[in-house]
């Protein structure tokens, strides 16, 4: 009877890391190419550009929406859905990395980051 028990114990325990596994989302990286093929490829596509307003209205991708970082923790969860294609660009990554950790570790399966950031886009910029 207990080596039943603890069979079945383990057998739940087993069910509950793989349903947690199979929620959780990663985050994914891209270049600059890729961004601008997913922009071209008429799925809806937010960027959110994370950076401080005056480097925003300074110059921004097509599109992007500014959300500084310093209020960006609550204000994503609350404004964006899973559903949503989700792209960070900060100054040079970092901020969008851990935004987008965020994000995915809450099981938004579309969440990408702009690798280097606005420091490494080569596409066009506008004010």
């Amino acid at each position: 009877m207990k080596q039943a028990r603890w069979v079945a114990t383990l057998l739940w325990m087993g069910l509950v890391v793989t349903a947690s596994s199979s929620q959780a989302a990663e985050l994914t990286t891209i270049d600059g190419a890729q961004l601008e093929t997913m922009m071209s490829d008429s799925k809806p596509l937010v960027i959110v550009d994370v950076r401080e307003p005056e480097l925003y209205v300074k110059g921004h991708i097509k599109g992007a929406i500014n959300i500084p970082f310093d209020d960006a923790k609550p204000r994503i969860v609350k404004e964006f859905l899973p559903k949503d294609r989700i792209v960070f660009v900060c100054h040079g990554g970092p901020m969008g990395d851990e935004l987008g950790h965020l994000l995915a570790a809450k099981g938004y399966p579309a969440v990408y980051n702009l690798a280097g950031g606005m420091k490494k886009w080569k596409g066009a910029v506008v004010q």
